[in-house]
């Protein structure tokens, strides 16, 4: 699935990529392409930013480097694409919280998602989960919240950070 995926993606940049070289006159690519993934390496972003960018290496003859840009809940790393060069050498994997939540999250962002960057292609998507440990006396998620009002300061969560989707489910 995520093979076909990276193709599909692969396929729409490359056409627009080849788009503008037209309008420009030059070859493309004649220089290596920036993937800018605003989160850590190792997570599910950074796994399809990577797989992309090997099937764009094989597919392109060019160098795709993939540049992790961690922090702030992706804005560090959406703000460095944003002011790149719109040359079609720095493509930026957004997010439901880059592009999403962010706004709406934080006071004021040095990127504006919905003019800053155009979309070429949905990656992926990945369902939340709620999971407890099984020894918690809760069955669903009613009683979950039911458990969480009834024992304040008793439970702990973890989430991917302050206003991501995860964090904002929970």
């Amino acid at each position: 699935m995520l093979k076909t995926i990276v193709r599909a993606f692969a396929a729409v940049t490359l056409s627009l990529c080849a788009t503008w070289a037209i309008a420009q006159n030059t070859p493309y690519p004649n220089k290596p392409i920036k993937i800018v993934v605003p989160y850590p390496p190792g997570g599910i972003t950074d796994i399809v930013g990577r797989a992309v960018g090997q099937f764009l290496t094989e597919s392109l003859g060019q160098s795709v480097i993939v540049e992790n840009r961690a922090g702030a809940g992706g804005t560090i790393g959406a703000e460095a694409a944003a002011r790149s060069a719109p040359d079609g050498y720095t493509l930026f994997i957004g997010t439901s919280a880059t592009n999403g939540t962010n706004p709406s999250t934080f006071a004021k962002l040095a990127y504006n998602p919905t003019k800053d960057f155009a979309p070429i292609a949905l990656l992926a998507s990945a369902p939340l989960l709620v999971v407890v440990n099984p020894d918690m006396p809760v069955k669903s998620l009613s009683d979950l919240v039911a458990y969480l009002k009834a024992n304040p300061n008793k439970a702990a969560y973890a989430s991917t950070g302050t206003g991501g989707s995860v964090h904002l489910t929970v």
